[in-house]
């Protein structure tokens, strides 16, 4: 097997990919650590994460007869993206929208590859007659600990941020794995930890959602809160949101290893439409139709428009005092959904108390 294996990893390099793993499926070690973070409620409003949690551990159901797990890593980091980011999140009246979305949707870049790849194995199998192939490509879109498989296959370790992490690249990267029956690894020891007594993503959290090392919170994490969660966003920490609208990068950002972090050659993942420079003003603008249309083929979509307009409201009562903007908010408010509302009149309350001091 060592000679596919030698061949895969160069074909994955050739569609884009910069690292390749090989793991078996056995994550029965990580099966109490995944049932008492969601005894903890720490996955909020995220009920899906509940269901279907032997899967998660024994993702061999996932695919009849599958044996293996071909883990691979793509960069997405734009240029110059550390001095991109802070000077994103010092301007007030910006907004802040996490790397990974600001270009084409993850999830349909990373799947077509993977797909393209396992056409590459199933050719190379069938002309050397080397038995049947089967597999099925997964990229956070499958109840599988995609992490977990990509630590057992040598790409990194998973840090306190609980994201994975790797000595040559840091965290920037996407995941994506296939599940497939050949036999391409054998039982494989935990990689090395390399955070070391370093603290500096849970310091430097805006809401404190790292609630202990390798203990995220989600219902504190600001990717959660104007993502994943469709409802109010609590008070109290909307003032801690900043003018981050979409997800959350601080602790990559303080992570140390990521000064080895690469930026992304991937044409796919180049910012779209402006929107590493785009203000919270003009984009709190847009219609529901301009939003379906500049979202097209993004994972912004995930937080769909009152999402995008509740997100936009608390940064805008974030920002610093400005008439232009309340009267923005002012205008805005009636036309929305209730819950919308309630975080335009937060933010209008906001602004007053700056302009008036």
């Amino acid at each position: 097997m060592e000679e596919i294996k030698t061949r895969i990893r160069q074909w994955a390099h050739d569609l884009g990919f910069q690292e390749v793993g090989f793991s078996n499926l056995d994550l029965t070690a990580h099966e109490d650590y995944l049932r008492t973070w969601l005894s903890n409620g720490f996955h909020g409003s995220m009920t899906y994460m509940t269901r279907n949690q032997d899967l998660r551990i024994h993702p061999q159901e996932l695919l009849t007869g599958s044996m293996s797990a071909i883990a691979v890593r793509m960069d997405y980091l734009p240029e110059n993206g550390h001095q991109r980011i802070r000077s994103s999140l010092k301007s007030k009246h910006l907004a802040y929208i996490s790397r990974y979305a600001l270009g084409r949707d993850y999830h349909k870049v990373i799947r077509a590859k993977l797909k393209r790849l396992a056409n590459q194995i199933n050719e190379h199998i069938t002309r050397e007659n080397l038995g049947p192939f089967y597999s099925r490509a997964c990229t956070d879109s499958a109840p599988v600990l995609e992490k977990h498989l990509a630590e057992r296959s040598g790409l990194g370790w998973i840090g306190k941020n609980t994201l994975l992490m790797n000595r040559s690249a840091g965290s920037w990267f996407f995941l994506g794995e296939l599940l497939t029956n050949l036999p391409l690894a054998q039982a494989s020891e935990s990689p090395s930890n390399h955070c070391g007594s370093c603290t500096a993503c849970l310091s430097v959290c805006p809401t404190q959602a790292i609630v202990a090392p390798y203990a995220l919170d989600a219902r504190k994490c600001i990717s959660y809160l104007t993502i994943e969660n469709r409802g109010t966003i609590p008070k109290a920490l909307r003032s801690a949101i900043g003018n981050r609208i979409f997800g959350c990068d601080d602790c990559q950002l303080v992570c140390p290893w990521n000064r080895y972090a690469q930026a992304s050659q991937e044409i796919d993942f180049q910012t779209r439409h402006k929107l590493d420079n785009a203000t919270l003003l003009e984009l709190f603008q847009w219609s529901e139709s301009e939003f379906s249309t500049k979202t097209e083929g993004s994972a912004i979509r995930r937080t769909g428009y009152e999402g995008w307009l509740r997100n936009i409201a608390i940064a805008l009562g974030n920002a610093p005092g400005s008439t232009t903007i309340q009267k923005s908010l002012i205008a805005k408010q009636p036309d929305c959904s209730e819950m919308v509302a309630e975080h335009i009149q937060w933010a209008i309350h906001e602004q007053a108390d700056k302009l008036s001091g």
